[in-house]
This record gives structure tokens, C-alpha cells and sequence, in this order.
């Protein structure tokens, strides 16, 4: 089974359920903010995925733009990148899914058809 993992009052996140759900994909649904993904889950996931790391950071957010990461992440080690991920549930890109041996960022429908069997 799929893991969903959103925001609900995130827009993109409710686009990416509805079409979840009306492609009949079964998932399980994690609020990001009541359930912050742990370093070593975003660790695995990161590697699943094949993306780099900064993909993982919502870049549009206010967290991440009050605390300047766009200059702090590129002098960031990777271990303290996951660690401040794994900090805050805010910081991370949603919605984000997992499968069985994949890992996607964000809601790109011809992306997600690709890999979601």
C-alpha cells in the first residue's frame, strides 16, 4: 500500500488525493504535521527516490523562507539536511508518496501514473 503523506489545507495535497482516489489507488493518509516524517525514514526515502536531497524542502514555504535556507542548505551536510527535515514537518515537500521501492516529491500527475502500478 501506498503512504500518503500531506497537509490538509495544502492545495496540491487535496489535488493529489481526489486523483488518488479517483484512480482507485489505495494509500494510507499521514498528516505531516502531527506525524513528521524521522530522519531515518526520510533517509530511506530520499535514497528510494533517486532525487536530490533538496527536493525534499518545500521551498515555497514560510519556515523554510524565515529561515533562509536557500543560502543555508547548499553548506549543509546531507546528515544535517535530513536532520532539520526530520525537525519540522513544514519543511518537507508535500504531498509526498512511497511505494515499495519508490519515493516521490510533490504532485506531477504524469509522474505519479508512471510509477504508481
Amino acid at each position: 500500500m501506498i503512504l500518503f503523506i500531506e497537509y490538509p489545507k495544502c492545495t496540491t495535497c487535496q489535488k493529489a488525493k481526489k486523483w488518488l482516489d479517483e484512480k482507485g489507488i489505495e494509500y494510507s493518509d499521514r498528516h505531516i504535521k502531527e506525524d513528521n516524517p524521522t530522519y531515518d525514514e526520510l533517509k530511506k526515502w530520499h535514497e528510494m527516490s533517486g532525487l536530490p536531497l533538496k527536493k525534499f524542502f518545500n521551498t515555497s514555504g514560510l519556515l523554510y523562507k524565515s529561515m533562509n535556507l536557500k543560502d543555508r542548505i547548499p553548506e549543509m551536510s546531507e546528515d544535517e539536511q535530513l536532520k532539520l527535515l526530520a525537525s519540522d514537518g513544514m519543511l518537507v515537500k508535500r504531498p509526498l508518496i512511497v511505494g515499495d521501492d519508490y519515493a516521490l516529491t510533490g504532485f506531477k500527475a504524469e509522474e505519479w501514473e508512471n510509477k504508481i502500478k
